[in-house]
């Protein structure tokens, strides 16, 4: 593993640096800065245009289709001098990072041009329509269905925890097109309009009252006979891929998020006496090695993919468990530093103005959240909360488990439920 970086990559990191600098407002990321509500959303307003017009925004693309070609190396330093400042350099997550790519690799000429511009200017927002109520770790049981009728796909079914589902205005979703093939060679990867008549989205509200999960039931819902990505019943094919961008992102940033968020804590433990306490000492000692393990298979998994190793992939499912569970403990660690003020709400609701939990006060890594006024929950509360979900969303740590055992170790594949009740017969 080799630490450093080319002269040609820190050159670039100079140039993101300064960039940086001349368009962020000023004092950002300094000790104390906040922004109002209103100085917020002008930003968000704001910041993305200007991303677009500094080639910021999927600058890995090759450059006929809107991108500066970066190489993985610059594609590295891009996201850890973003990520160093915590500046948003996304217009549209699903976009950008998931649909974006699989387009670029996957799509025909016509989807590319039709689409991947819309995502550089930030017009489009998209959510995915993958996990179903009964098909959720095993994915490729999903029963939504595309039918053809004419020049158009009809589609029936469901999805769930559908991620922003109420503000997207395209879903890439998966439909079963092949009831009679087996179960992943009948799957077709679709990209359909969200803003129809036959799609329903019902907000699945948690207990911080935000909402960014949801169920979509779709009824008779259309979309173009060509929005399909990879060729018809090849969509389990391209839905790897997509999993495999939201896998493999952010493989020297990742750790940066979870860092912060420990200093925090520390000092929350300081603070409260409780640094003295011999167990808390030694559990915040062991987030903070685990933290460390995050940053070196980070750079262990940079070096494979610009190797082309194909430990790469497999690495890419070992961090991913490791994170979530990780972050399942501290924020676990946490409340227990909290004790019984943890259980007590804390932070003003979002928009108060009284000096509390605002829009701006977040965990690193959770983004801004919206809690209503009579659930007022902290940072840390909210970070409890959202943690919940993270060894689940992306590949649960139980099926990350499976690919490790079956990429990196080389043993067999688990048996399925039905090979197992033909064995135990």
């Amino acid at each position: 593993m080799d630490l450093s970086y080319p002269p040609e990559a820190e050159a670039f990191r100079s140039e993101v640096r300064a960039w940086l600098e001349d368009n962020l407002p000023e004092g950002w990321g300094a000790p104390g800065f906040q922004m109002t509500a209103e100085e917020r959303a002008k930003f968000d307003k704001e910041w993305t245009p200007k991303l677009a017009d500094g080639g910021w925004i999927c600058a890995s693309w090759p450059r006929e289709y809107g991108g500066r070609g970066l190489s993985i190396m610059e594609s590295v330093v891009l996201n850890e001098e973003f990520a160093r400042l915590n500046a948003p350099m996304r217009a549209d997550f699903f976009g950008d990072t998931l649909v974006g790519p699989t387009i670029l690799q996957w799509g025909t000429e016509e989807q590319k041009q039709f689409f991947l511009p819309k995502i550089l200017r930030g017009e489009i927002t998209w959510c995915q329509g993958f996990s179903e109520p009964e098909a959720g770790s095993d994915l490729a049981s999903l029963k939504t269905r595309a039918e053809l009728d004419g020049d158009e796909w009809v589609i029936n079914g469901q999805k769930v925890w559908t991620t922003q589902a109420q503000y997207a205005d395209y879903i890439f979703v998966l439909c079963r097109t092949d009831p009679d093939a087996p179960q992943h060679k009948g799957i077709s990867y679709l990209l359909m309009p969200m803003r129809q008549e036959g799609i329903e989205v019902r907000p699945i509200a948690q207990v911080d009252g935000s909402a960014e999960f949801n169920e979509v039931f779709f009824t008779n819902a259309r979309c173009p006979r060509d929005a399909v990505v990879g060729g018809v019943n090849n969509g389990w094919q391209i839905a790897m891929t997509t999993l495999g961008f939201e896998r493999g992102t952010s493989a020297t940033t990742g750790y940066r998020r979870f860092q912060k968020e420990l200093d925090h804590i520390i000092e929350l433990a300081r603070r409260s006496g409780k640094l003295s306490n011999p167990l808390i000492r030694q559990r915040l000692a062991l987030a903070w090695s685990k933290v460390k393990i995050m940053q070196i298979n980070g750079l262990r998994t940079l070096t494979a993919t610009l190797n082309k190793d194909n430990l790469a992939a497999g690495l890419g499912a070992t961090n991913k468990m490791f994170w979530s569970e990780y972050h399942r403990e501290v924020m676990e660690l946490a409340i227990d530093i909290l004790g019984m003020e943890g259980q007590i709400l804390t932070g003003g609701g979002a928009g108060d103005g009284d000096g509390g939990h605002t829009d701006e006060e977040f965990v690193p890594g959770v983004g801004r959240r919206h809690p209503r006024h009579s659930y007022p929950v902290s940072a840390l509360q909210t970070g409890f909360l959202f943690s919940r979900s993270e060894t689940i969303w992306g590949g649960t740590a139980q099926i990350q488990r499976n690919i490790v055992a079956e990429r990196i170790l080389g043993l067999p594949k688990e048996p399925r439920p039905e090979q197992k009740a033909r064995a135990a017969g």
